[in-house]
């Protein structure tokens, strides 16, 4: 960068955080929250005894909570007892404090209950539909959002943890270790975290723990962990590399790390979250082997995105969408081109297996509930980065990166900030551009017209005609010319339901393609997206034929059907016309193969046809929509492909030998092309 360049990128810098800092001022009235907990947890009693001590300063009136499930044994304010109230939902313990501004007061609560009994039979999405406090000899999980300790709601908080486990037994939460002790009457640690942050999870269990060190950007040590379950310590070595390579990376790409160390804890359940200072994942997770590679490197990154930036959560949840872009897609990019493409190419057609208004606009999301939620709030967000970094050029968009670190560490921040950040770092209105893909549900629906080619003094003349429904977004949309002497890429600026476009060439042009890299996050037309399996798992039109009519063998096909939809299922006969609606067909190879010829269906594609002992497959109905169909040789068959079948969403086929896939693949994306004309 010249001199002249650094000092104006400074000078944006400068006056970017003057609006930022005008834009969050309501936030720095919420004054000053800091939270001094003693915890004893008994994971074989499933018994927690807790004293926290609250000071507050400059703050408003304000509510404390504690969930209903504990005993308030004592709540003081200022040595005078505090009356509690109850919640409306009965969900809660819940003080009401009117304070006046600037004075400082100390609250002093104690309570104890029971805990929950850890279920390790649950999967992913049951866990994260139970945000309730477990324990067991196998673990201990007390989530912020269990209301496992009293909080100030709504308020950032610093806080310090002093811990208290029976022998064999360690714990954490996030922050920075300050002490640790062990002894015959059981295992004590304190933790310190000096920064305003959302809430406090808690985690224990019967941890083999590692270490190692890092020196980081700014010179200070990062001390590094692992706390594993017995059975897969000796995976520690392996994590600790990683999670250096991470640290080195991305303290490179946008600024310091943000604190003193990184844990890797492994959950007995298959969880996993990212917490400030530690990553929260399943054994079992832990075990994959591609794990380092991509999920381990997202949790790193959210100690930026979302543990060291907070999202406003009024305004949407941007954290998800920039975390799954500076990771998953950054490690697609550094592997190859065709990866890159590929992870694209699944995102849309992720979101052309929604129904029509199943999706939502982006500034409304907050937090992953379902399938439909993943794919706005992290694939669609994701690609917002991705089409940002095209319009502003990889340079600047680093810049703004860099920029929104250095200004917004642990503040709340929201997509508006984001866009002024962006938009004085690069000098550019980018109103429009957040506008669309914020506020609007749905994506651009765009179609080539026609293209007609002259013959002219220079070379070639080419007019093309392009469209887009109705909302209209400005659109940066990248066009590829196949001619006689190879092909060119042009961008084209519709800002149009209908524009023409004259470019002068000089080869001979025979094709045009649009968007055929898939930058744009767009409408699929129908003939360029090729049916998955995700279209009858998140589009609620699905309806359900389950051919097995009675027995062990439909109770299965249907636990199956429910595990890949997530809601209650429309069941239809096996003797129906095929609705104009996705279809999802479950049954043993005869029936399915009966059921096919009946409709003049094709039957099961080669690919699959003779591997393994289930197979699942897609096609296009006859009416336009998608058919999924489920076949297996036996009931035990059907049986084993509970667990596996809802990971593989992206797949138009695949195969399993019992639970195990041994053939996958998608059916390939057909580009949309159309012939010049002379």
């Amino acid at each position: 960068m010249t001199t002249r360049s650094s000092i104006k990128f400074l000078l944006r810098l400068f006056f970017t955080c003057l609006l930022i800092s005008a834009v969050s001022a309501d936030a720095s009235q919420r004054g000053e929250v800091s939270y001094d907990i003693y915890v004893n947890i008994d994971p074989i009693t499933r018994t927690l005894e807790g004293r926290n001590v609250i000071t507050v300063t400059g703050t408003p009136d304000l509510q404390l909570a504690l969930g209903r499930r504990f005993e308030v044994i004592d709540a003081l304010i200022e040595g005078q007892p505090l009356e509690v109230i109850e919640d409306a939902s009965q969900r809660y313990h819940v003080w009401n404090i009117p304070f006046s501004l600037g004075q400082p007061y100390r609250i002093e609560i104690q309570w104890r209950g029971k805990l929950s009994l850890l279920d390790t039979s649950l999967d992913h999405q049951q866990t994260l539909g139970r945000p309730i406090p477990v324990s067991g000899d196998m673990g201990t999980f007390l989530p912020k959002s269990s209301g496992w300790y009293p909080s100030v709601m709504g308020a950032l908080a610093r806080y310090r943890v002093h811990l208290e486990l029976p022998l064999g037994q360690r714990g954490l939460v996030a922050g920075e270790l300050v002490s640790e002790t062990e002894s015959e009457t059981g295992y004590q640690a304190s933790f310190d975290f000096p920064f305003p942050s959302e809430g406090i999870d808690l985690m224990a269990g019967p941890y083999h723990v590692a270490t190692d060190k890092i020196q980081g950007a700014n010179g200070k040590s990062i001390q590094l962990r692992t706390y594993f379950h017995p059975e897969i310590s000796q995976l520690a070595e392996g994590y600790l590399d990683s999670v250096k390579g991470y640290i080195n990376l991305y303290e490179l790409w946008i600024g310091s790390y943000p604190f003193t160390e990184f844990s890797v804890v492994s959950s007995p359940t298959p969880t996993g979250f990212g917490m400030p200072t530690l990553t929260y994942l399943g054994i079992d997770v832990l075990r994959l082997p591609f794990i380092r590679a991509t999920s381990l490197g997202h949790e790193v990154l959210h100690n930026w995105w979302g543990n060291g930036v907070y999202p406003d959560y009024r305004r949407g949840n941007w954290s998800e969408g920039l975390t799954t872009f500076m990771a998953d897609y950054a490690y697609k990019e550094r592997e190859s081109d065709e990866a890159a493409q590929e992870m694209r190419l699944g995102w849309l057609r992720d979101f052309a297996a929604l129904a029509p208004g199943q999706d939502t606009a982006l500034n409304a999301f907050t937090s992953r509930t379902h399938g439909a939620s993943k794919i706005v709030g992290y694939n669609k967000a994701a690609m917002l980065f991705l089409m940002l970094r095209d319009e502003l050029g990889e340079e600047m968009f680093n810049q703004g990166i860099r920029a929104f670190w250095t200004m917004q560490r642990f503040k709340i921040t929201s997509w508006q900030d984001i866009q002024n950040i962006f938009q004085l770092v690069s000098s550019k209105d980018l109103k429009p551009f957040f506008n669309q893909w914020l506020n609007q549900a749905g994506a651009p629906s765009i179609r080539i017209v026609d293209a007609k080619q002259m013959k002219t003094d220079t070379g070639f003349q080419l007019t093309m005609k392009l469209e887009q429904d109705a909302p209209i977004y400005q659109l940066s949309v990248p066009i590829v010319v196949h001619g006689k002497d190879g092909e060119e890429t042009r961008i084209l600026d519709l800002n149009d339901a209908q524009q023409t476009f004259t470019l002068d060439l000089q080869s001979q042009p025979l094709e045009v393609a649009l968007d055929p890299g898939l930058r744009l996050f767009r409408q699929l037309a129908a003939d360029e997206a090729p049916p998955i399996l995700r279209e009858v798992m998140v589009n609620e039109a699905t309806v359900t034929v389950l051919l097995p009519e009675e027995g062990e063998t439909r109770e299965i096909a249907e636990t199956l059907a429910t595990r890949l939809q997530r809601r209650q299922l429309k069941l239809i006969s096996a003797t129906n016309n095929l609705p104009v609606a996705p279809i999802l067909v479950i049954g043993l190879r005869p029936e399915i193969d009966a059921w096919l010829d009946a409709r003049n269906l094709p039957a099961r594609p080669d690919v699959i046809a003779d591997h393994g002992s289930a197979q699942a497959w897609t096609l296009n109905s006859p009416n336009g929509t998608t058919l999924a169909i489920v076949s297996a040789e036996n009931t035990n068959a059907l049986q084993a492909m509970i667990r596996p079948l809802p990971h593989y969403g992206r797949q138009s086929y695949i195969a399993f030998d019992g639970a195990s896939a041994i053939e996958r693949g998608a059916w390939p994306l057909r580009v949309q092309r159309v012939g010049v004309e002379p």
